[in-house]
Order: C-alpha cells, then structure tokens, then sequence
C-alpha cells in the first residue's frame, strides 16, 4: 500500500507535459517600461591639504621664504576661489609665485592673493611665498597668511 501511496504523491506532485502548452494563448501580452537614471553630485569643496611651515625662520637680509600645498577638491561647475590674507601688518612685502597650470588663475587681491580653479576636479597648487621686512633682525613669525575657501 505505501508503495502505491508514494507512486500516487510523485504524480501529483509532477509538472504534467501539456501543463506548459495550455498556460500559453494566443494573445500574448507584451511589457515595456521606461527607467530614468540621473546620478546626482552633490556640490563639494574640501581642502585635502593646506600645509605649510608653522614658523617662518628668522628673516635674513630682510626677507624669508616659504611654500605652501594646497590641494583642493571641488565638484563645483564654476570652480572656488582661494583667499590669501596677510595676518602679520609688520610684514613689508608679500609675493606669491606658483607654476602655471591648467584651469588655475592666480591674482592680486586686497591684502592678498586670490586663487581661483575655474572647473571641477582636483587641484595640487604649490606656491611660493617670499615676505620682506625692513627689521632685519626679525625672529621667525607664527604663519602669516590666512586661507578661506568659497565657491564662485
């Protein structure tokens, strides 16, 4: 009897042959759907490195030297600007250089410097600064500039 029963289980548990035939019809429907993907960035500036010498050395023959790297960050379409102010007034002369590069705008400002990217990306911006004083005797100062970042 447990043989039979078992025999009868596998049947009805079994897909039939025609089963697959007779759920097809003629009017067969068919699906279309749109999918709209948009990859959204979030407007970004993020300073990775600002580094620079915490003291200038004493200054020789009136002057000192520095440099600074600053690598920037930004998804802004229009770029950034950086800000460079003098926070040291005892400071006589100020010069910024840094080697021309690709979508980087160094100018005089105000009391300082503005370096502008004017696209998207990351930047790696080496300047050079050169201070003047007429004390020649001047220890070494805490850094004297200050950076501020902004979007255009």
């Amino acid at each position: 009897m447990l043989p039979s029963f078992l025999a009868a289980l596998g049947l009805l548990f079994s897909p039939a042959a025609s089963m697959g035939e007779s759920a097809s019809t003629s009017t067969a429907l068919s699906a279309s759907a749109t999918l709209d993907i948009r990859i959204i960035v979030p407007p970004v500036i993020r300073v990775l490195e600002n580094s620079h010498p915490q003291l200038l050395d004493a200054f020789v023959d009136g002057e000192a030297s520095a440099q600074q790297r600053l690598v920037v960050l930004s998804t802004m379409k229009r770029g950034f600007c950086v800000s460079l102010q003098r926070t040291a007034p005892q400071l006589g002369t100020w010069e910024v250089q840094t080697a021309p590069q690709s979508g980087i705008q160094l100018s005089p400002a105000t009391n300082g410097y503005r370096l502008c990217g004017t696209r998207p990306g990351r930047y790696t911006v080496l300047l050079q600064h050169r201070f003047g004083t007429s004390d020649s005797g001047a220890n070494a100062l805490n850094w004297p500039v200050q950076t501020d970042i902004s979007a255009i």
